[in-house]
C-alpha cells in the first residue's frame, strides 16, 4: 500500500503500488483500483492527480469538521462545499458561518472563511 498521511491524520491509500510505463513512454505511478468499467483494474497516475486526490480529500476534511462544529443544528444534507440546514429563523446566519469557519486543531494556519444564505427551500446559490 501507498499511503499519504493528511493534516487531519487520515490516509489516502492506494493498492498495490508499482512504477511503471505511461501510454507515452515514460514512467509513472499505478496502483490497483476501479477503473471506468467498474471492475478492479491497474490505474496510472501523476503528480498533479495526486495533489488533486490530496486537496479534495482536505477539502472533505474541512467540511466534516464544520460538521462536527455544527452538530448541535439539524444538517439534513451537504452539496459538495455547502451545508443545508433547517432551523429557526431566529437562528443567526453570521453565527453559523462563524461557526463554521473556525480552524480545526490539526490545520491552525489555515485562514477559512464561510457565507451563506438564508431561503425557504434549497436552492443553488
Amino acid at each position: 500500500m501507498l499511503f499519504i498521511t493528511l493534516p487531519s491524520g487520515r490516509k489516502l491509500t492506494y493498492v498495490k503500488p508499482r512504477i511503471g510505463e505511461n501510454k507515452f513512454g515514460g514512467e509513472s505511478v499505478t496502483y490497483e483500483g476501479i477503473g471506468a468499467t467498474k471492475k478492479w483494474e491497474r490505474l496510472e497516475s501523476y503528480g498533479p492527480k495526486f495533489v488533486e486526490n490530496v486537496v479534495q480529500a482536505i477539502s472533505r476534511d474541512l467540511l466534516m469538521n464544520a460538521m462536527k462544529t455544527l452538530s448541535h443544528c439539524f444538517i439534513c444534507g451537504h452539496v459538495h462545499d455547502e451545508l443545508i440546514i433547517e432551523c429557526s429563523e431566529k437562528i443567526s446566519l453570521e453565527a453559523l458561518c462563524t461557526q463554521m469557519a473556525r480552524t480545526p486543531d490539526w490545520m491552525l494556519d489555515i485562514l477559512l472563511r464561510a457565507d451563506g444564505y438564508v431561503t425557504e427551500f434549497y436552492k443553488k446559490d
